[in-house]
């Protein structure tokens, strides 16, 4: 927490989805922290201690938002995390989402009010 409100850290490749992800959060009285690739991402996570994570499942590399869940995991992360997809509903047969312990998984395009009520139940 900072200042008494959530920090939510957004990893995505897209500065589109991120200034969205920042404008309906910060909306919504949430600190938003962004990174613009996994690499980047595990920076501001040592950084921050966010309290919450959205990350892109599909980045420059093909798997670096698994890669970076993964590491998150090592590192002995315990906030939640949600995965951003495009890909609908073949995300479950690409990736094991129960073994990389994901809070949830958003769907581009992003619905503002799923985000925020699966925010807001797993912050409580």
């Amino acid at each position: 927490m900072q200042d008494g409100k959530y920090v939510i850290l957004c990893v995505d490749d897209d500065p589109d989805i991120l200034e969205y992800l920042k404008v309906v959060l910060e909306a919504s009285d949430y600190v938003v922290k962004t990174a613009g690739s996994a690499e980047e991402g595990k920076r501001r996570y040592v950084e921050t201690s966010p309290d919450a994570l959205i990350v892109d499942l599909m980045m420059e590399e093909i798997d670096s938002g698994t890669g970076l869940v993964t590491e998150l995991k090592a590192m002995g992360n315990t906030a939640p995390i949600f995965m951003l997809s495009s890909t609908g509903d073949n995300l479950s047969r690409m990736i094991d989402t129960r073994s990389l312990g994901l809070s949830g998984v958003l769907q581009k395009p992003l619905d503002s009010d799923v985000l925020l009520s699966l925010l807001q139940s797993k912050l409580k």
